[in-house]
């Protein structure tokens, strides 16, 4: 398994490279506008993206039917695949099912509900990589095409249209813009994505399907808003797409550790890692709570035991220079959880959080660290969970 590692990150880095390039070379519906300033298609793009990265699959479905709809009866064999009503309407199922799953959460035992909220986040996950590969660079190169003002395109010759002022109609440019304007659209779709994906990840770690309703009643709040914007004033919409992107590049470092959370915990849940893992005496791979000085919150490292000491080791966006804490307190337990569990100390501040993997091992990660031993871990109350789930404090897990 391992000797094949290297050649799937290969071939995975190569679709991500491949895709978008050959999407951005498909023919794409052009949208019309009765704004034909240059500026305008690049504000409808900039709230498209943004809406689609908020929730991949609501938007793409939404955006698909839309286009559907809005084309004539004719046409619409012609539209792209996400417009036709064999995804669209799929799609828009899915994310009523999610709907009633997440309305229905509160009154749910725990068991039932977060086995559907880690395939859901394996959807999240899928459906973002479709949008990213797809979906963006095809709405990006419309754009091009509008800003050329590309032939096949109609165009009020009395009226200019971005640079079609400029005499270049016995060429089509709109391939060399598209590589300007693709890779900056999939870089606004992964950030903002990244930032909308981790409301799943905190899903994930909540105790309460309240806590998952709000969560996501205020994204599909934000995504309603950005939608009727757009509807009313699109330069309205793209002024709050900016706010939401600026938003985004601010909490990305968050982001990405709920990230790498949220994809190592739906892996080890999905493929029953634990019944397959042992505990390494030396090193072992975890997440820091929100009580070890110095780490952030979720950083995903190894917790190294030395001839003094225990270490834990961590790279920061996965990439940049390692980074070593040395853990003094010598007083550690680990507290079993339901679905996972986390090293605490005698006051229950979480100090680290371990992976599903990690459920039925807790005696042997203790014996490993020399730790004092295994208790059920408990709630506080409610104010401290709340900061716990967004990096406030520590994550805390459910009654065992």
């Amino acid at each position: 398994m391992k000797r094949s590692l290297p050649l799937v990150a290969l071939v995975s880095l190569l679709a991500v490279f491949a895709v978008p390039l050959w999407a951005a070379t498909a023919t794409a519906p052009a949208a019309s506008s009765s704004d034909r300033s240059p500026a305008a298609p690049i504000a409808g793009a900039i709230s498209t993206v943004t809406g689609l990265a908020i929730s991949p699959l609501l938007g793409t479905g939404a955006y698909g039917a839309y286009q559907y709809f809005r084309a004539p009866e004719e046409q619409r064999a012609a539209l792209p695949w996400y417009a036709q009503a064999s995804f669209w309407l799929p799609a828009l199922v899915i994310v009523g099912a999610c709907a009633v799953k997440d309305a229905l959460g509160a009154a749910l035992p725990p068991g039932w509900k977060k086995p559907l909220d880690v395939l859901e986040t394996v959807e999240n996950k899928a459906t973002g990589l479709v949008a990213a590969g797809a979906v963006v660079p095809l709405t990006m190169a419309a754009v091009s095409k509008m800003i050329v003002g590309d032939a096949s395109t109609a165009v009020d010759p009395l009226v200019a249209t971005g640079v079609a002022s400029i005499h270049v109609a016995a060429f089509d440019v709109s391939w060399l813009l598209n590589l300007l304007t693709v890779p900056f659209g999939i870089a606004v779709f992964a950030m903002v994505w990244m930032a909308s994906h981790a409301i799943n990840a905190l899903i994930l770690l909540s105790p309460w399907g309240a806590i998952d309703a709000v969560l996501k009643s205020a994204r599909t709040a934000v995504l309603g808003l950005l939608t009727l914007s757009s509807m009313l004033n699109p330069w309205i919409s793209a002024v709050l797409s900016v706010v939401i992107i600026v938003i985004a590049y601010f909490v990305s470092g968050w982001a990405f550790r709920l990230f790498i959370y949220g994809s190592i915990f739906s892996w080890d849940f999905f493929t029953v890692r634990r019944a397959r893992y042992s505990v390494k005496p030396d090193e072992n791979k975890v997440f820091a709570g929100g009580n070890l000085p110095e780490v952030p919150v979720r950083t995903y490292g190894r917790l190294r035991q030395t001839d003094s000491a225990v270490v834990f080791t961590y790279k920061p966006w996965m990439v940049l220079p390692e980074r070593s804490v040395t853990i003094t307190d010598t007083t550690l337990f680990v507290g079993r959880g339901l679905f996972f569990s986390t090293v605490i100390t005698s006051k229950e501040d979480t100090y680290f959080i371990l992976p599903p993997r990690y459920r039925g091992h807790e005696e042997a990660l203790v014996t490993a660290y020399g730790w004092g031993g295994v208790q059920p871990a408990g709630l506080r109350k409610a104010w401290s969970v709340l900061r716990e789930l967004f990096g406030g404090s520590a994550a805390k897990v459910q009654v065992a």
